[in-house]
C-alpha cells in the first residue's frame, strides 16, 4: 500500500485564508478556525494544500497498516466547504437530521455557507467527533 498523497506540512494557515478570493468562504474559513480551535482545543494544521485539520491520531487499516490521519478539519473549496469528519454513519446520522442544509459524501461534508447550518448542532458534531477519537486511541 502507498503512502497517503495527503500529509502534514508546515504552511501557514493564516496566509492559506488569506489569499482566498471569494468573500463568503474566506469569511466562512476564518470563522470555522476560530470554531474548530474552541471545540478540539487543537491548533490548525495544513495538511496537502487545502485542508486545515485538527489533531491526528493513528488510522488502522484492516490490512494492519497504520498512518497519521487528522479526526477533524475542513476545506473552503471553490465550491462549498468540505467539512472531514471521523464519525461512523450511527453517530453522525442524528446530527445530519438537525444540521441543515448539506450533502454528504463518504468522507465529508459539504456545506455551501456555514449560514446554512445551526452552528449549536455542528459545534456538538465536532465535539463528539474529537471525544470519541480521543476516548478510542488514548495515546493521543
Amino acid at each position: 500500500m502507498s503512502e497517503p498523497k495527503t500529509k502534514a506540512t508546515d504552511a501557514s494557515v493564516e496566509d492559506f485564508l488569506n489569499a482566498i478570493e471569494h468573500p463568503v468562504r474566506k469569511a466562512d474559513g476564518l470563522k470555522l478556525l476560530q470554531l474548530f480551535k474552541k471545540e478540539t482545543c487543537e491548533e490548525p494544521v495544513m495538511w496537502g494544500s487545502s485542508i486545515i485539520a485538527f489533531g491526528s491520531v493513528k488510522y488502522k487499516y484492516n490490512s494492519g497498516k497504520e498512518i497519521d490521519w487528522p479526526p477533524v478539519g475542513y476545506s473552503p473549496r471553490k465550491q462549498s466547504l468540505s467539512i472531514y469528519i471521523m464519525l461512523g454513519k450511527a453517530d453522525l446520522e442524528p446530527f445530519l437530521a438537525k444540521l441543515g442544509k448539506h450533502k454528504k459524501s463518504k468522507g465529508c461534508l459539504y456545506i455551501h455557507k456555514f449560514s446554512d447550518v445551526d452552528e449549536g448542532v455542528f459545534r456538538e458534531m465536532i465535539r463528539t467527533s474529537i471525544n470519541l477519537v480521543r476516548t478510542n486511541n488514548p495515546q493521543h
